[in-house]
């Protein structure tokens, strides 16, 4: 990913030194378990640990001849441990390397972005609760529909981000294996006590059938879960650029102090943020398609699916957790105009309540059909103009037949569409709300 779109803690997962301190614990631990049971001297397992280090340029060096990366890291490796390499690597296979290694990384990529949701909850919790009670306008399909309160529209985004940290934390469950199986997959040149050793060593499950290769469905249900992730800041970002627009300005990104919008239109304060992030979404949600292909692997492993994860791991994770960073902030100070909500919400004149005056007239003997014309005939004339829809219910003798004129207007009350809104509340944050 590029440094515009990185920060440092994610980028460091991605980073040669860290990947080869993992692929380095990894052969080591393996050492120690082979130690234990006998296999090589406890000497050699110890001089491993006493002696390690290497050098990223060097691996490269080695490995634009050997044209393999594991074997280029070893052989770094035993010039610095001397006689006692020979003993690294007993019975392993470079998939036991890169797919444990693999996993660490996915786990620690995995723990930063929870802790990024864990913010953004924090911050959407606080607006919500700041704006519990702002009125505004509920819209279906970009039209006026029912009063709602913009704590509820924040409080809905809070809810779909907390099921995103649970999926998040099944998904980092889902990929937290280790295989060190050898060959195919069948342990024939290493004892299965050694991958349970180094497994609890690096904090990860043995993987139950390894097949040489950890099995693709769990990178493809991290990278799934990821790309859903994407889509809730997508959906947060659209709604904000939607209440941004000139037309609506309910609520806009911050806008700091000698920052430009427009290099031609001095006047412009856009949603960039917003889009920003819109942009950044689509992207992680493009290695849905490639983690899921990479699925389907030749036999017992083939590295098909290597290039693939070389890309979209560190990209999709580092997008994300610089995306999630960016909506905290954007959400955290946006600004809201409720005043320009109460103006938005009356803007069709009362129209809002059709549906109240809908059911009133059910419930006074008219039948739906009958109702719904009479209460849409005068809702069509508000529309265009004609006058406020209570005043022009008032002059309609069919509806005055049902309703006298006190009655209707007692259908134009604010607070009737807000009266379950702690219940709301109390489903999303708990009781305490």
């Amino acid at each position: 990913m590029i440094p515009r779109y990185s920060r440092p803690e994610m980028t460091r997962i991605w980073s040669p030194e860290n990947r080869y301190r993992i692929w380095f614990e990894i052969e080591a631990h393996a050492c120690d378990a082979q130690a234990a049971l006998g296999i090589i001297p406890e000497s050699a397992a110890r001089a491993v640990w006493e002696r390690r280090g290497f050098e990223a340029e060097r691996i490269d060096e080695i490995e634009r001849e050997t044209r393999h990366d594991v074997i280029a890291f070893l052989t770094n490796l035993a010039e610095h441990v001397g006689p006692e390499a020979r003993f690294v690597h007993q019975g392993m296979t470079s998939s036991d390397v890169l797919d444990t290694c693999f996993a660490v990384q996915l786990t620690q990529a995995a723990d930063i972005l929870l802790a990024d949701i864990d913010g953004l909850l924090a911050v959407l919790k606080r607006r919500a609760l700041e704006h519990k009670l702002t009125p505004t306008v509920g819209r279906s399909h970009g039209i006026h529909a029912e009063p709602t309160t913009f704590g509820l529209k924040l409080a809905g985004h809070y809810a779909e981000f907390a099921r995103n940290h649970a999926r998040l934390l099944a998904a980092r469950q889902e990929v937290a294996t280790c295989a060190i199986s050898g060959a195919v997959g069948t342990f024939a040149n290493i004892d299965p006590r050694v991958e349970e050793y180094v497994a609890k060593k690096l904090g990860l499950d043995p993987e139950p059938i390894s097949t040489q290769v950890i099995p693709r469905d769990r990178h493809a249900q991290f990278f799934t879960t990821l790309a859903i992730i994407g889509a809730a800041v997508e959906r947060l970002a659209t709604e904000i650029r939607h209440l941004q627009r000139t037309e609506v300005r309910e609520a806009e990104e911050y806008f700091a102090p000698g920052q430009k919008g427009s290099s031609a239109m001095p006047h412009k304060r856009n949603p960039v943020l917003a889009e920003n992030l819109t942009g950044l979404a689509r992207l992680v949600r493009s290695a849905v398609v490639p983690a899921l292909e990479n699925v389907a692997l030749w036999h017992e492993r083939d590295i098909s699916h290597s290039s693939v994860e070389r890309v979209i791991a560190p990209d999709t994770t580092i997008a994300l957790d610089f995306a999630l960073a960016r909506l905290t902030g954007l959400i955290d100070r946006l600004f809201v105009y409720p005043e320009r909500m109460r103006q938005n919400l009356d803007a069709l004149g009362g129209l809002v309540d059709s549906q109240r005056v809908l059911l009133a007239l059910t419930h006074a003997g008219m039948s739906r059909e009958d109702a719904y014309r009479a209460v849409q005939r005068n809702a069509m004339a508000a529309w265009d103009g004609e006058g406020r829809f209570s005043d022009l219910l008032k002059a309609d003798p069919e509806i005055t037949r049902h309703l006298d004129p006190q009655t209707i207007d007692g259908l134009f009350d604010l607070a009737y569409h807000l009266k379950h809104v702690d219940t709301i509340f109390a489903r999303v944050f708990g009781q305490q709300a």
